[in-house]
């Protein structure tokens, strides 16, 4: 008969690995030579406690969704603001959050426009920051004396932050909250997701590409990891695909898709493609200045394609 699978084991653990939550984590002979060998033997034994309460503070949020990348500089936090910003005009009777994770690079305030912004905090938690009247935004950014200040943290101390934001701010009701997550597949990611996955109501994760092979790569590995860790994939959003001149509406490849793009890689992947984003110069001037570019520029090509975007990722959350 075959050894029970462990549960809690890391994806690089050793073989016979005790498991996070075993007493023997990081201490049994199995444990030798692995990277999270300290980790799990300093670490707390069974479930955190913390999942109990990020259970009960998010209960009144219905959807959840993660924008991840694989790749720094393919636009996810452009595209986190324009996500929630064209759902929250678009169903003006619904009420959205976006929650800005990524801890040492927070760019959701300058990019919504609420940059010297401060939060407040009451009896029932920090009260996150107002874009418009149906759309809120927290980020560590408003935490810091000045813009220029450097966040120097390891990954204990970001994963505690993490979990201060899901225990600890206000959201009330909401029927949607965005997650805005740096690169990668880190210490980060899997906090989310392991708080996450024990909520209520529906969660998922919509990644960000560019057409070019070496973003694409590193999203294909994103993908993996949505598949080990049990993330619903929303589907795959295609941005800066082409270039359209604002005046003469030309369209030129600044990033020439020679496999395909990402809509032959989803085929590949099996999962959905939601669309591609136009790169608009006045989009980066807009981020900058935290204006609303949807509004400022309703008739850009990019706010066309995002509007198509927003219905097939409101679909899959409705279903």
């Amino acid at each position: 008969m075959s050894a029970p699978e462990v549960e809690n084991k890391p994806a690089d653990a050793p073989e016979h690995c005790p498991g996070t939550e075993s007493e023997n984590a990081g201490k049994a002979s199995a444990c030798a030579g692995c990277p999270n060998q300290q980790i799990c033997a300093t670490g707390p034994k069974g479930p955190d406690p913390s999942i109990a309460l990020v259970k009960e503070k998010l209960k009144e949020v219905r959807n959840k969704i993660l924008v991840l990348s694989g790749k720094g500089g393919v636009g996810k936090s452009t595209v986190t603001a324009l996500l929630s910003r064209a759902m929250a005009q678009l169903n003006p009777e619904r009420n959205y959050g976006v929650l800005d994770v990524d801890i040492c690079g927070p760019s959701q305030p300058r990019v919504l426009g609420v940059l010297g912004e401060q939060v407040h905090q009451s009896g029932s938690g920090w009260s996150p920051v107002y874009v418009e009247d149906n759309l809120s935004l927290m980020s560590i950014g408003f935490l810091l004396g000045s813009p220029d200040d450097a966040i120097i943290w390891r990954g204990p101390k970001k994963n505690g932050m993490i979990r201060q934001f899901l225990t600890e701010v206000d959201w009330g009701q909401l029927d949607y909250l965005v997650l805005d997550t740096p690169p990668g597949t880190s210490d980060e990611h899997l906090s989310a997701t392991t708080f996450l996955k024990e909520t209520d109501g529906n969660w998922g994760a919509v990644l960000v590409t560019t057409p070019q092979e070496v973003a694409l790569l590193d999203v294909r590995k994103e993908i993996t990891f949505c598949k080990k860790m049990g993330i619903p994939v929303v589907g795959v959003v295609e941005n800066m695909s082409v270039f359209v001149c604002p005046k003469c509406t030309t369209e030129s490849d600044i990033f020439p898709a020679k496999t395909g793009g990402a809509e032959k890689m989803c085929e590949e992947m099996e999962v959905a493609y939601l669309g591609k984003l136009p790169l608009d110069p006045r989009l980066a001037k807009c981020c900058d200045e935290g204006k609303d570019f949807i509004t400022e520029h309703s008739k850009s090509p990019t706010v066309i394609a995002l509007h198509q975007i927003v219905a097939k990722v409101q679909d899959f959350f409705d279903k």
